[in-house]
Protein backbone atom coordinates (compact mmCIF):
# COMPACT_ATOMS: atom_id res chain seq x y z
CA UNK A 1 0.00 0.00 0.00
CA UNK A 2 3.15 2.74 0.76
CA UNK A 3 4.30 1.55 -2.83
CA UNK A 4 0.61 2.71 -4.48
CA UNK A 5 0.27 5.91 -2.17
CA UNK A 6 4.06 6.89 -3.29
CA UNK A 7 3.37 5.99 -7.02
CA UNK A 8 -0.18 8.58 -6.28
CA UNK A 9 1.64 11.16 -5.13
CA UNK A 10 4.19 11.28 -8.08
CA UNK A 11 1.47 11.10 -10.17
CA UNK A 12 -0.03 14.22 -8.78
CA UNK A 13 2.85 15.77 -8.47
CA UNK A 14 4.05 15.12 -12.19
CA UNK A 15 0.36 16.45 -13.25
CA UNK A 16 1.10 19.98 -11.05
CA UNK A 17 4.48 20.14 -12.68
CA UNK A 18 2.94 19.47 -16.56
CA UNK A 19 0.25 22.46 -15.92
CA UNK A 20 2.50 25.08 -14.14
CA UNK A 21 5.22 24.50 -17.51
CA UNK A 22 1.41 25.18 -19.74
CA UNK A 23 0.63 28.09 -17.93
CA UNK A 24 4.51 29.48 -18.41
CA UNK A 25 4.19 28.79 -22.06
CA UNK A 26 0.56 30.55 -22.50
CA UNK A 27 1.97 33.43 -20.84
CA UNK A 28 4.98 33.49 -22.24
CA UNK A 29 3.56 32.91 -25.95
CA UNK A 30 1.25 35.72 -24.67
CA UNK A 31 4.05 38.58 -24.13
CA UNK A 32 5.62 37.64 -27.35
CA UNK A 33 2.12 37.73 -29.18
CA UNK A 34 1.73 41.79 -27.72
CA UNK A 35 5.30 41.99 -28.47
CA UNK A 36 4.21 40.93 -32.36
CA UNK A 37 1.03 43.28 -32.46
CA UNK A 38 3.08 46.28 -30.99
CA UNK A 39 5.95 45.99 -33.45
CA UNK A 40 3.03 45.53 -36.12
CA UNK A 41 1.05 48.68 -35.33
CA UNK A 42 4.44 50.49 -34.90
CA UNK A 43 6.07 50.02 -38.32
CA UNK A 44 2.54 49.70 -40.34
CA UNK A 45 2.93 51.46 -43.33
CA UNK A 46 0.67 55.38 -42.74
CA UNK A 47 -1.03 54.87 -46.26
CA UNK A 48 -2.18 51.29 -45.33
CA UNK A 49 -3.04 51.44 -42.19
CA UNK A 50 -3.95 48.35 -40.38
CA UNK A 51 -7.51 47.71 -39.75
CA UNK A 52 -8.36 47.59 -36.23
CA UNK A 53 -10.97 44.84 -36.05
CA UNK A 54 -7.67 42.60 -37.48
CA UNK A 55 -6.25 43.10 -34.25
CA UNK A 56 -9.47 42.02 -32.25
CA UNK A 57 -9.47 38.98 -34.94
CA UNK A 58 -6.55 38.01 -34.03
CA UNK A 59 -6.64 38.35 -30.36
CA UNK A 60 -9.77 36.45 -29.99
CA UNK A 61 -7.88 34.17 -31.70
CA UNK A 62 -5.27 33.38 -29.55
CA UNK A 63 -7.88 34.06 -26.62
CA UNK A 64 -9.36 30.73 -27.72
CA UNK A 65 -6.08 28.60 -28.27
CA UNK A 66 -5.14 29.74 -25.11
CA UNK A 67 -9.02 28.50 -23.28
CA UNK A 68 -8.23 25.68 -25.79
CA UNK A 69 -4.89 24.47 -24.34
CA UNK A 70 -6.12 25.44 -20.38
CA UNK A 71 -8.99 23.06 -20.75
CA UNK A 72 -6.86 20.05 -21.64
CA UNK A 73 -4.55 20.93 -19.30
CA UNK A 74 -7.59 20.31 -16.99
CA UNK A 75 -9.10 17.61 -18.61
CA UNK A 76 -5.32 15.65 -18.78
CA UNK A 77 -5.29 16.24 -14.87
CA UNK A 78 -8.61 15.09 -13.91
CA UNK A 79 -8.16 11.62 -16.10
CA UNK A 80 -4.74 11.47 -14.08
CA UNK A 81 -6.49 12.29 -11.08
CA UNK A 82 -8.81 9.71 -11.72
CA UNK A 83 -6.73 7.11 -12.68
CA UNK A 84 -4.84 7.29 -9.44
CA UNK A 85 -7.59 7.11 -7.57
CA UNK A 86 -8.61 3.72 -9.62
CA UNK A 87 -5.50 2.02 -8.82
CA UNK A 88 -5.51 3.05 -5.07
CA UNK A 89 -9.19 1.15 -5.23
CA UNK A 90 -7.93 -1.54 -6.92
CA UNK A 91 -4.82 -2.17 -5.07
CA UNK A 92 -6.76 -3.38 -2.30
CA UNK A 93 -7.90 -6.07 -4.21
CA UNK A 94 -4.27 -7.65 -4.38
CA UNK A 95 -4.22 -11.13 -1.95
CA UNK A 96 -8.20 -11.19 -2.74
CA UNK A 97 -8.46 -14.43 -5.35
CA UNK A 98 -10.35 -12.87 -8.56
CA UNK A 99 -12.75 -15.76 -10.72
CA UNK A 100 -12.10 -15.04 -14.52
CA UNK A 101 -11.48 -17.16 -17.69
CA UNK A 102 -8.22 -16.56 -17.20
CA UNK A 103 -5.02 -18.81 -17.09
CA UNK A 104 -4.27 -20.19 -13.72
CA UNK A 105 -1.25 -21.38 -12.11
CA UNK A 106 -1.38 -24.72 -10.55
CA UNK A 107 1.56 -25.55 -7.49
CA UNK A 108 -0.17 -28.98 -6.39
CA UNK A 109 -3.25 -27.16 -4.33
CA UNK A 110 -6.70 -27.81 -5.80
CA UNK A 111 -8.35 -25.02 -7.72
CA UNK A 112 -11.60 -23.84 -7.59
CA UNK A 113 -13.33 -24.30 -11.22
CA UNK A 114 -17.15 -22.80 -12.08
CA UNK A 115 -18.83 -24.36 -14.87
CA UNK A 116 -21.25 -23.17 -17.22
CA UNK A 117 -23.01 -25.88 -19.06
CA UNK A 118 -25.26 -25.76 -21.58
CA UNK A 119 -28.66 -26.03 -20.93
CA UNK A 120 -30.49 -29.64 -20.60
CA UNK A 121 -26.94 -30.92 -21.76
CA UNK A 122 -26.88 -34.75 -21.22
CA UNK A 123 -23.27 -34.74 -20.28
CA UNK A 124 -20.51 -32.40 -19.63
CA UNK A 125 -16.97 -32.97 -19.57
CA UNK A 126 -14.16 -30.65 -17.79
CA UNK A 127 -11.20 -30.28 -20.64
CA UNK A 128 -7.69 -29.09 -19.11
CA UNK A 129 -5.38 -26.86 -21.29
CA UNK A 130 -1.45 -25.97 -20.93
CA UNK A 131 0.23 -22.61 -21.13
CA UNK A 132 0.63 -23.39 -24.71
CA UNK A 133 -3.04 -24.46 -25.38
CA UNK A 134 -2.26 -27.89 -25.89
CA UNK A 135 -5.46 -30.15 -24.76
CA UNK A 136 -3.76 -32.52 -21.59
CA UNK A 137 -6.63 -33.83 -19.52
CA UNK A 138 -10.42 -34.28 -19.89
CA UNK A 139 -12.75 -35.72 -17.71
CA UNK A 140 -16.72 -36.04 -16.85
CA UNK A 141 -18.62 -33.73 -14.22
CA UNK A 142 -21.96 -33.10 -12.95
CA UNK A 143 -24.17 -31.45 -15.13
CA UNK A 144 -24.95 -28.55 -12.95
CA UNK A 145 -22.97 -25.38 -12.50
CA UNK A 146 -21.56 -25.89 -8.79
CA UNK A 147 -17.78 -25.32 -8.27
CA UNK A 148 -15.58 -27.81 -8.52
CA UNK A 149 -12.70 -28.62 -7.20
CA UNK A 150 -9.70 -29.75 -9.73
CA UNK A 151 -6.51 -30.97 -7.87
CA UNK A 152 -4.69 -32.17 -10.90
CA UNK A 153 -4.99 -35.80 -11.43
CA UNK A 154 -6.83 -37.36 -14.38
CA UNK A 155 -9.55 -40.20 -13.82
CA UNK A 156 -6.70 -42.74 -14.41
CA UNK A 157 -4.85 -41.37 -11.19
CA UNK A 158 -2.18 -39.29 -13.40
CA UNK A 159 -1.32 -35.69 -11.81
CA UNK A 160 -0.20 -32.96 -13.51
CA UNK A 161 3.16 -31.09 -12.87
CA UNK A 162 2.76 -27.43 -11.74
CA UNK A 163 2.32 -25.38 -14.65
CA UNK A 164 -0.24 -22.68 -16.21
CA UNK A 165 -3.53 -24.03 -17.12
CA UNK A 166 -7.04 -22.74 -18.42
CA UNK A 167 -10.54 -24.83 -18.47
CA UNK A 168 -13.62 -25.33 -21.27
CA UNK A 169 -16.66 -27.03 -20.65
CA UNK A 170 -17.85 -29.44 -22.95
CA UNK A 171 -21.80 -30.00 -23.18
CA UNK A 172 -22.97 -33.03 -25.12
CA UNK A 173 -26.51 -34.42 -26.03
CA UNK A 174 -27.16 -37.39 -27.41
CA UNK A 175 -23.25 -38.73 -27.74
CA UNK A 176 -22.24 -35.50 -29.52
CA UNK A 177 -21.08 -32.10 -28.70
CA UNK A 178 -23.39 -29.41 -28.73
CA UNK A 179 -21.42 -26.39 -26.99
CA UNK A 180 -17.92 -25.68 -25.73
CA UNK A 181 -17.35 -22.83 -23.61
CA UNK A 182 -14.16 -21.46 -21.10
CA UNK A 183 -14.79 -22.21 -17.36
CA UNK A 184 -14.31 -19.59 -15.18
CA UNK A 185 -12.09 -20.67 -12.39
CA UNK A 186 -10.11 -18.51 -9.12
CA UNK A 187 -6.93 -17.27 -9.01
CA UNK A 188 -4.84 -15.15 -6.40
CA UNK A 189 -4.31 -11.17 -7.62
CA UNK A 190 -0.99 -10.15 -7.07
CA UNK A 191 -0.62 -7.01 -9.11
CA UNK A 192 -2.77 -3.46 -10.01
CA UNK A 193 -0.78 -1.84 -12.87
CA UNK A 194 -1.75 0.98 -14.40
CA UNK A 195 -1.98 0.66 -18.75
CA UNK A 196 -2.77 3.84 -20.16
CA UNK A 197 -6.23 4.45 -19.30
CA UNK A 198 -7.11 0.96 -17.93
CA UNK A 199 -6.25 -0.61 -14.58
CA UNK A 200 -5.28 -4.00 -14.82
CA UNK A 201 -4.92 -6.40 -12.20
CA UNK A 202 -2.35 -9.56 -12.52
CA UNK A 203 -3.21 -12.89 -11.44
CA UNK A 204 -0.53 -15.10 -10.15
CA UNK A 205 -0.13 -16.86 -13.12
CA UNK A 206 0.92 -13.95 -15.08
CA UNK A 207 -2.16 -13.21 -16.85
CA UNK A 208 -3.51 -9.67 -16.79
CA UNK A 209 -7.27 -8.94 -16.25
CA UNK A 210 -9.48 -5.79 -16.36
CA UNK A 211 -12.13 -5.23 -13.87
CA UNK A 212 -15.37 -5.67 -16.60
CA UNK A 213 -13.63 -9.36 -16.87
CA UNK A 214 -13.52 -10.44 -13.19
CA UNK A 215 -16.82 -12.33 -12.34
CA UNK A 216 -16.30 -12.74 -8.51
CA UNK A 217 -13.66 -11.81 -5.49
CA UNK A 218 -13.24 -14.09 -2.63
CA UNK A 219 -10.92 -13.87 0.61
CA UNK A 220 -7.81 -16.10 -0.60
CA UNK A 221 -8.79 -17.80 3.04
CA UNK A 222 -12.45 -18.79 2.01
CA UNK A 223 -12.50 -22.50 3.16
CA UNK A 224 -13.11 -24.92 0.51
CA UNK A 225 -16.82 -26.11 0.01
CA UNK A 226 -16.96 -27.05 -3.13
CA UNK A 227 -17.73 -30.40 -4.42
CA UNK A 228 -13.70 -32.05 -5.27
CA UNK A 229 -13.35 -33.35 -9.05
Amino acid sequence: MEVNTITTAQNQSATADTSSQAASVISSDFETFLQMLTAQARYQDPLEPIDSSEYAAQLAQFSMVEQQVLSNDLLTELSNRLGAGNIAEMAGWIGMEARTTAPVRYDGSPITVVPAPETGAEEVVLVVYDETGEEVQRQQIATGTDPIEWDGTAPGGSELAPGVYSFAVESRSLGEVTATTAAESYARITEARRQGSETLLILNSGAAVSTSQIAALRDSAVPVTESPV
